[in-house]
C-alpha cells in the first residue's frame, strides 16, 4: 500500500501540463507534486504513436523510482498513445489521463457547431474518434490541428505578433462555420486562453479539461485512501531539455520560481 504523503507524478511533453498541475494544486494543496516535462522531446504531436508510448514509459519508470503514488499524462497526444500500455503494465497505479472535452461541449453548444483546437496526433487517434461517437451524435464538430503554437508556448510566448497571427488562423474557420463553443484540447492551450477570449466574441464558451483531470485524480486517490493530509512539500521539477530554459518560464507559467533539475533519458 502506498503512503498517503507519497507524490503524485505528473508528466508533459513540454510546459502545458503546468496548466493540470496548477488545477491539482489548487483542487488537493495538500499533495507533494512531481513535474517532469519531456521538452527534449517537445511537440509529440507531430511523433509516432510508438515513440510516444516509449517516451510516457521511461517517465512512468522514473516516477515509480521517485516512489510516487499516481501518475497524470497531462497531455492529450501522450493519453491517445500511451495511457492503455501504462495501465497494462501498472494495473494497480493510478493513471489519470487528458480527452479532450467533448462531451461538455456537446452539452454547451446553442448552435450546435463545437471547435476543437488540438495537436494532429489528437486529432488523427482512434480515442478521439471514438470520443466523438460517444458524445458528440448531435452536434457538428469541427476540428483545427495546430502546428507551430505548442512551440511558441514552450519559449514563454504568450502574445506576440506571430503567436497572435497564428492563432488567428485557427480561430477564424471554426467562427465562420458558426462553432459557439471552442474545446481547448492541448494542455499548452490554456495558457493562451485570454488572448483567444480576445479574438472571439463574449457569447463564446471555451472549455479545457485540467479541472476535470484533478477532480479524477481526487476521486481516484480517495477511493483507495491515499488522499494526503499535507503539508505538501514544494513541487519539484525535471526536463529532458535544458534545466533553465524551464526555470526561465515556471514565472510566466507557474508563476514561482523553482529549481529544475535534468532528467536523462
Amino acid at each position: 500500500m502506498a503512503d498517503r504523503s507519497a507524490p503524485v507524478g505528473v508528466m508533459d511533453s513540454g510546459v502545458g501540463g503546468l496548466s493540470v498541475l496548477a488545477e491539482i494544486q489548487r483542487l488537493l494543496p495538500n499533495e507533494s507534486l512531481l513535474y517532469v516535462g519531456d521538452c527534449g522531446h517537445v511537440p509529440y504531436g507531430e511523433k509516432s504513436a510508438d515513440y510516444i508510448r516509449q517516451r510516457c514509459r521511461r517517465i512512468a519508470e522514473f516516477f515509480q523510482a521517485q516512489g510516487a503514488k499516481a501518475m497524470v499524462l497531462a497531455c492529450n497526444t501522450a493519453t491517445v498513445a500511451a495511457v492503455g500500455d501504462l495501465r497494462e503494465l501498472y494495473p494497480d497505479w493510478p493513471l489519470v489521463g487528458m480527452e479532450p472535452a467533448v462531451k461538455p461541449a456537446a452539452a454547451a453548444t446553442r448552435s450546435g457547431v463545437v471547435g476543437v483546437l488540438a495537436t494532429t496526433g489528437t486529432l488523427q487517434s482512434a480515442k478521439f474518434a471514438a470520443l466523438l461517437d460517444r458524445f458528440a451524435n448531435d452536434v457538428q464538430v469541427v476540428t483545427q490541428p495546430c502546428p507551430g503554437l505548442v512551440e511558441l508556448i514552450e519559449t514563454g510566448d504568450l502574445g506576440s505578433p506571430q503567436l497572435r497571427q497564428l492563432l488567428l488562423g485557427y480561430v477564424q474557420p471554426l467562427l465562420a462555420a458558426g462553432c459557439d463553443t471552442l474545446i481547448l484540447g492541448c494542455t499548452h492551450y490554456p495558457f493562451l486562453r485570454s488572448l483567444l477570449a480576445q479574438m472571439v466574441p463574449a457569447d463564446v464558451a471555451i472549455i479545457d479539461t485540467g479541472a476535470a483531470v484533478a477532480r479524477q485524480l481526487q476521486r481516484l486517490l480517495a477511493a483507495r485512501d491515499l488522499l494526503a493530509a499535507g503539508p505538501a512539500r514544494d513541487a519539484a521539477f525535471w526536463t529532458s531539455g535544458e534545466p533553465q530554459a524551464l526555470s526561465n518560464i515556471l514565472p510566466v507559467l507557474w508563476h514561482k520560481s523553482n529549481v529544475v533539475q535534468r532528467f536523462q533519458l
